[in-house]
């Protein structure tokens, strides 16, 4: 029984990664995100809408302890999962921690790539997108420095960028 658990800022990577590290090991792939999504039936944006970010955080919290107790799973959180509650206390019990580390210059590269895709990103100049994330970031790192395990990376713009990533975290894991 395994699991590994992907954590860091949006635009690091945890979905691509745990998509592909899914397809080479065979293990289930959660996006926490997307099973919130799957069992509340609304978006993220809905449900922060109807919520607030107080009532978000605990559905994300209660949705977190549904999917960390499934068997050889990868589960992709979101970029503030940790941050909340005893998230990152528990997740640490309950699997392989890996934190996708990257500056905020790669992440900014990463989300670029992505922009429209992300409400908080929307109508930022470069400027003000890379303040942003370098503020975020910072309030974020002293829970993602938590995780038993750190992987740095870099723009993964290509497939063997993507599969480096992979490979090095089977590696890290001994998997």
């Amino acid at each position: 029984m395994r699991r590994i658990i992907l954590i860091g800022y949006m635009g690091s990577g945890k979905t691509t990664i745990g998509r592909a590290l899914s397809k080479e090991t065979g293990m289930m792939f959660y996006d926490l995100d997307w099973y919130i999504e799957n069992r509340m039936r609304k978006t993220i944006a809905q449900i922060f809408a109807e919520r607030g970010e107080e009532g978000f955080r605990k559905t994300e919290h209660n949705m977190l302890h549904e999917v960390a107790e499934f068997e050889d799973v990868i589960i992709s959180c979101g970029g503030g999962t940790p941050c909340f509650f005893d998230n990152m206390d528990y997740l640490n019990q309950q699997g392989d921690v890996v934190w996708l580390k990257a500056t905020p210059e790669v992440l900014y590269r990463h989300l670029l790539m992505g922009k429209g895709e992300r409400p908080l990103l929307k109508g930022k100049t470069p400027e003000e997108l890379i303040d942003y994330i370098t503020r975020h970031l910072a309030e974020r790192e002293p829970f993602y420095s938590q995780a038993r395990h750190i992987l740095d990376v870099s723009l993964m713009d290509s497939n063997d960028k993507i599969a480096n990533s992979v490979t090095s975290i089977r590696k890290l894991l001994n998997i």
